[in-house]
């Protein structure tokens, strides 16, 4: 089958790439000419325009934006859907609000277009393991593009979640779940780092905790790879963004009156992990050494 892809970021050029190995036809497009070159010696067809893209794909179409999300996917769908006759499919890719593509699914739904949302795990390892695909939308637009989840996904790696919406939806709270073991693993290996015990082997540890343990995951495996290149992460600054989900997570939590203190906490301490030296912090210090004589230590 004929699918077009576009975004050639770290997940658009892989999930391409995916598609290719997997016997499909993908026409691709980006902003920016380099990773459409690199695509086209791989074996996609490139193009220069989303006019160009939507010219090179034979109907009805199938096309994946995988985009940041906010202005930049709604951009980008506006200007495509004019390019695109009744009975197209467009896959949302990237971490939008799922409220937005309610909305947006809704308004492409007038032109005759279809709209699904494919929530996306896998990061750079993707290519290699296959994505975690969480798919909102019609049943049949679904249906339709079956095969092509099949390819991107593992065995078992795809669901269709319920009407539009969901999959992102699904994939924002699986991104919530991820802030909190992020900053569970995070926070435990500090404690091991700052113990008495000198010789504690923070690579060793994470390879034994995925031998039977109850914590093993992917996230040790991974942990043990960053160890064993830099055993301290002194290379590493303790620098944490967010991508957006985490807080319309505890938004969401708070909005249905859900507690989730794990994950509030772990997306505040990420605000926490950006500021050199915190405010906030020095006001208890300096409170504390009002009412208790508490020492202060220097600034300098």
């Amino acid at each position: 089958m004929q699918y077009g892809m576009i975004g050639l970021g770290r997940m658009g050029a892989n999930m391409a790439r995916r598609l290719l190995r997997g016997g499909h036809a993908v026409v691709v497009s980006n902003r920016s000419p380099g990773p459409v070159e690199e695509l086209e010696a791989e074996g996609a067809v490139g193009a220069r325009s989303l006019g160009e893209l939507v010219e090179r794909l034979a109907t009805p179409r199938a096309i994946w934006v995988s985009l940041p999300a906010g202005e930049v996917t709604e951009n980008t769908l506006s200007q495509l859907a004019p390019l695109l006759t009744r009975g197209d499919i467009i896959v949302d890719a990237g971490n939008s609000f799922y409220k937005d593509t309610i909305r947006r699914a809704e308004r492409l739904k007038e032109g005759g277009l279809d709209f699904l949302d494919q929530g996306t795990s896998g990061g750079v390892w993707g290519l290699e393991i296959g994505y975690c695909l969480m798919i909102g939308g019609s049943r049949a637009g679904f249906e339709r593009l079956e095969p092509a989840f099949k390819t991107l996904a593992p065995p078992d790696g795809y669901l269709h979640t319920g009407p539009s919406g969901s999959g992102h939806f699904v994939k924002m709270v699986h991104n919530g779940i991820e802030y909190g073991m992020l900053q569970a693993y995070g926070e435990g290996f500090e404690i091991l780092k700052s113990s008495d015990f000198d010789a504690l082997d923070l690579r060793a540890i994470s390879h034994l905790w995925n031998q039977g343990s109850v914590v093993r995951s992917w996230m040790l495996e991974l942990a043990e790879r960053a160890f064993e290149k830099d055993p301290a992460l002194s290379s590493v600054r303790g620098y944490v963004e967010d991508s957006g989900e985490g807080r319309w997570t505890v938004i969401e939590a708070i909005e249905k009156d859900v507690p989730t203190p794990v994950l509030a906490l772990s997306l505040l301490m990420r605000f926490r992990s950006r500021q050199e030296d915190s405010f906030g912090a020095k006001v208890i210090a300096a409170l504390r050494n009002e009412f208790g004589g508490h020492a202060i230590k220097s600034a300098e």
